[in-house]
């Protein structure tokens, strides 16, 4: 199956989305992320038991962490869907880059470019 996806989207492969950290999710936007999805195993059938619990609660923490500073949470989301939902996975990637062409560049990225 050949997945149709916008080019802009980057995969990260990480053997558990427990294994993200917010330190991780704050050097994407950090590095000039525009928006960052996760994408883990559906709640409840993690192969490792708890782990896309865990970064559930690291993605709502690291959310309301970018709304302080100013960036803005809703940069960031997770979704949950299991390896078989291709189609859902492109799907998800096309409404995060319309979600973020809306919002606009990353603040951190517009205020760093020199006129």
């Amino acid at each position: 199956m050949r997945l149709n996806y916008p080019p802009n989207v980057k995969i990260i492969k990480v053997p558990c989305t427990g294994k993200v950290d917010v330190i991780h999710l704050l050097q994407a936007f950090e590095r000039g992320a525009d928006g960052v999805y996760i994408a883990g195993c559906l709640e409840g059938d993690c192969h490792f038991l708890r782990g896309n619990l865990r970064a559930r609660k690291r993605v709502e923490y690291t959310k309301r962490l970018l709304d302080e500073i100013g960036i803005g949470g809703e940069r960031l989301q997770m979704y949950n869907m299991s390896a078989a939902q291709g189609p859902r996975f492109a799907e998800v990637a096309r409404e995060m880059t319309e979600r973020i062409m809306t919002l606009g560049p990353n603040p951190i990225r517009a205020k760093n470019r020199k006129p």
